[in-house]
Order: C-alpha cells, then sequence, then structure tokens
C-alpha cells in the first residue's frame, strides 16, 4: 500500500503536468468526450450538428458569413477540426498570389477551407476536393451549395485520394493542378505526393500546402520534401486551429522538377 508521504509528493509532479499539457487535455475533453456524450444524446454526427447550426445562422450565398459561423460554432459550441481564421489567413493569401487555375484540395471534412479557396479563386479556375468519408461529404455539398458554389467552381468527388488521383485526368479532367492543399489524413501525405509526381499532375511552379505538419505531424512527407531535391519549402509556424496554445504548422512547397 502507498504511504501519504509518497502520495504526497507526487501531487506536485501531477500538478505540473496538468499545467503543462492543460491545452491537450483540453483539446480531449472538447473533441472527444463531449463530442461523444453528443453523438449520444442527439444521434446526429458532429459535422450535421455544425451544418443546423450554419443553417439557422449564416446567411446563404455570402461565404464569408459562413467562415465566422464555423468559427464561432467551434470555439463557443463544439470543437470541428477546420482549417480556424489563423491558418486560413495563409492559404487565402497563396491562393490570391498564385491565382491559380486548377485547384486540388485533399480532405474535404466540412468544406471550411473548399469555400475559402472558391471565393479567392481568379475567373474561370476550378476547384477539384476529394472526400473518402461519404457523411462528411455529403455535410460538405450541402454547405459548399449553401455557400453559393456550384458544380461549375466547385466538383467534389467521394472516394480515397490514393484510388482518386490516378483516375484525375480521365475521370474528371483535371491534366494538372497549379495548386494542392493536402489536410487529410496526414499518413498519406508522402503517398499521395508521389502519387500526383508519377501521375504528372503537377507542373513546375506548382505549390502544394500542407496542414498540421507539426500537430499531429507529417515527418516522412517533410523528410521527402526537403531531401528529394524536387522541392522549394518553407515552414509557416501557426496554432492548432481553435487552439493557441499548442503548435502546429503548414508545409508550403513549390515543385521545381528534378534535379
Amino acid at each position: 500500500m502507498v504511504s501519504p508521504a509518497i502520495a504526497l509528493a507526487f501531487i506536485p509532479f501531477v500538478v505540473s503536468l496538468l499545467i503543462r499539457y492543460r491545452h491537450y487535455f483540453l483539446l480531449f475533453y472538447r473533441a472527444v468526450l463531449v463530442r461523444r456524450l453528443r453523438d449520444y444524446l442527439t444521434g446526429l454526427p458532429k459535422e450535421e450538428r455544425a451544418f443546423q447550426y450554419l443553417l439557422t445562422h449564416a446567411i446563404p450565398g455570402d461565404p464569408q458569413h459562413i467562415l465566422e459561423t464555423f468559427d464561432q460554432w467551434s470555439y463557443h459550441c463544439e470543437y470541428l477540426c477546420n482549417l480556424g481564421p489563423q491558418k486560413a489567413k495563409i492559404l487565402e493569401r497563396l491562393i490570391y498570389e498564385k491565382a491559380p487555375l486548377t485547384v486540388l484540395e485533399l480532405g474535404t471534412f466540412c468544406g471550411y477551407a473548399t469555400i475559402l479557396m472558391a471565393q479567392s479563386l481568379p475567373l474561370g479556375a476550378r476547384l477539384y476536393t476529394v472526400e473518402m468519408n461519404p457523411r462528411k461529404a455529403a455535410v460538405a455539398e450541402k454547405v459548399i451549395r449553401l455557400a453559393g458554389f456550384d458544380d461549375d467552381t466547385v466538383e467534389l468527388i467521394i472516394g480515397s485520394s490514393e484510388q482518386v488521383i490516378p483516375l484525375l485526368k480521365e475521370k474528371h479532367g483535371l491534366f494538372h493542378a497549379d495548386f494542392v492543399f493536402m489536410d487529410h489524413w496526414k499518413r498519406c501525405y508522402l503517398r499521395d505526393l508521389q502519387l500526383l509526381e508519377a501521375h504528372d499532375l503537377l507542373p513546375k511552379g506548382a505549390t502544394i500546402l500542407a496542414d498540421n505538419i507539426i500537430c499531429p505531424g507529417a515527418p516522412h512527407f517533410l523528410q521527402y520534401v526537403k531531401a528529394c531535391g524536387k522541392y522549394k519549402w518553407r515552414i509557416h509556424r501557426t496554432s492548432l486551429e481553435y487552439f493557441r496554445g499548442i503548435r502546429d504548422g503548414m508545409a508550403q512547397i513549390t515543385y521545381i522538377g528534378l534535379p
């Protein structure tokens, strides 16, 4: 049996852990415990609950107001791993600077980044967004249309990136991607980048922006980008979406071709 003295000696250690990792505990509470409780109480997935909130609070046809309503939901109601306002500024600035005519998004989720990019695209540009989860894709479809974007601007493709990328030219008419935004499973970043290379979908000068390269991280992706000689790269230091106390980052890489 542990003596009271030993137990008391552990109290400062436990308190220091709670203080040091408080943001991660809060993330676990909001992202896991609260979500499971509300899943049970409502019988609806979190994405559908967020969409119901949009319907009652957002202005249809106003993309910026829909993004702000998403942020309000994620800050004050229930955590969603959308891009968030801090990272949104980086993505939006790059879209305006690069003015891509063809954009490929891997990982639609609820359509937050899709809307952000679609409203920033130059006239005549087209965005292809890929989501493997049919339930999330159904919500994203409704969000994208609520924002006022039709199939001519945004094409939502349901399927795994591993299966979709080899068919982009033949099935969807995407012969090259001027800009690629990655925000799907981090373990797939490297595989999908190499698939884009193998199928000649990256023209010289193409920009790839990869989210969450620190939290949870994509070390093999970063190692490849730095070592292969095909890319120029830089890291944008940020915090995790809606959690300023947790460090994160976005990798911006530019394809320069074979060394």
